[in-house]
Order: structure tokens, then sequence, then C-alpha cells
């Protein structure tokens, strides 16, 4: 008989350990630096969707990114949950970079263009991306291809999203008294790329972002090649 599945639970502990023994092998410094503190340069709102895991497609490390995460990425104005995640990382963390994030394949987006409902509190929560689709009804039936109407109402709730960020008192105030940045992107689960929508302060594809310690140049290497990130974008280079 084939040994019985292991407890996914027990996995992941176990590939804690293996992933703590290694980062403290690559980098002997790395944990201590990390309990002492935290400056992200980044504050990333995304969906939890566990294909989107912020730091890893972002090829970043803990500590570069403050984050907070919900059902197809809705940003309310009336959620004081995502609103103290907003004040503490801009107006205390200071970060420089607000990102909401929205993605392809995404199962809130599918549930706002059916007629049907998921039922429970999932339908308040949803009900946004409902009246998304009812206010763009016939651009979004105009599109025949079903994964491509999903990506668009994505793409529709990222920008309302950006225009609720845009209106947040705090995050104005940032942007101008230090030049805070708000962005507007989309991650294609097929090809694991991001794209910038364009969406916010207007300084859509800059660059700029920091490692853990605020490093000009931070590198990560690997057994082929390393990726390298630097203040005016990032790289693979091969070894």
């Amino acid at each position: 008989m084939p040994p019985p599945p292991q407890d996914a639970f027990a996995y992941a502990l176990s590939s804690n350990q293996a992933w703590a023994g290694y980062k403290a092998h690559q980098n002997p410094d790395f944990f201590s630096k990390l309990a002492s503190g935290q400056s992200p340069a980044i504050l990333w709102l995304g969906c939890s969707d566990s294909r989107c895991p912020e730091t890893m497609i972002l090829g970043l490390q803990p500590g570069d990114v403050f984050v907070h995460r919900n059902i197809a990425n809705i940003v309310s104005p009336t959620d004081i949950n995502t609103s103290a995640v907003i004040e503490y990382a801009v107006a205390h963390l200071k970060v420089k970079h607000v990102v909401l994030c929205g993605h392809s394949a995404c199962g809130g987006a599918a549930a706002a263009l059916s007629d049907a409902r998921v039922g429970g509190v999932l339908d308040t929560w949803l009900t946004p991306l409902k009246a998304l689709r009812n206010a763009h009804r016939e651009e979004l039936a105009a599109i025949t291809d079903d994964k491509k109407r999903a990506v668009r109402i994505a793409e529709l709730n990222v920008e309302a999203g950006v225009n609720v960020l845009m209106a947040n008192a705090v995050i104005q105030d940032a942007i101008a008294e230090r030049d805070l940045q708000v962005h507007g992107a989309l991650f294609d689960l097929g090809s694991g790329r991001i794209r910038d929508l364009g969406f916010g302060t207007g300084k859509a594809g800059q660059n700029g972002v920091l490692g853990l310690n605020g490093n000009a140049s931070d590198v990560v290497r690997g057994k082929h090649a390393m990726l390298v990130f630097r203040t005016e974008g990032a790289g693979m280079q091969a070894r």
C-alpha cells in the first residue's frame, strides 16, 4: 500500500524548518536584522487567492512589503480593517508605494459576473463588484470570452479601488507632503507577470523599491543565476 499522504500543516512546518535553515546559511544576519524592525517600501493591497503571494511574485524578501489581502481585493472606504492597514503603513511606516493589485482567474470576479448567489456573507462582500458589473453591463456583455470578461471586471475593480485610495485623507496627505505613489496593477496567473494599469498618481512603471534594510542593491543568489534588485530596476544574471 502507498504511504498515507502527509498532513498539509505538518509538511508546512517541516518546510519552514528547511527554509529557515537555508536562509540562515545564506545570510547569517538575516533573521537578526529582520527581528530588529521593519521599514517596507511597499503597501500591497491584494486578493486572498492562494496563487498570489505578493512577496514571492514581486521577487522580494520578508520585510520588503506590508500586506493586506481580502476576497477580490476590494477597497471599501467604510472597511475599518483596510483603513487601519492603510493608516499604519502610510502614516507610521512611511511606505513609498501603495499598490492595489487584482489578478486573472479571480473567483470573486467570476462570482460577480454570475447571476447565481454564492451564499452567506460573501454575497454582501461582493456587492461592490456586482455594482461594477451593473454599471458596465454593456461593455462586459460585449466581451464574448469568459476569461477576458473576468479580467476586464478585475481591471474595473482595481480602478474603482484606486479611486477610493486617492480619496483617502491619509493617502492624500502623504502624496502632498512626500510624493507617495499609488498604483493599480493586475497579476496574470498564466504568465506570472504583473501589469501596471496606469491608475493612481500618474507615475506608472517607476521603480525604486528598496530592500529589507534600504540597500540600493540587493542580490538573491541561486545555483544557476542570481536576481539583482536595484533602485533603477531588477534583473536576472546567469552565473
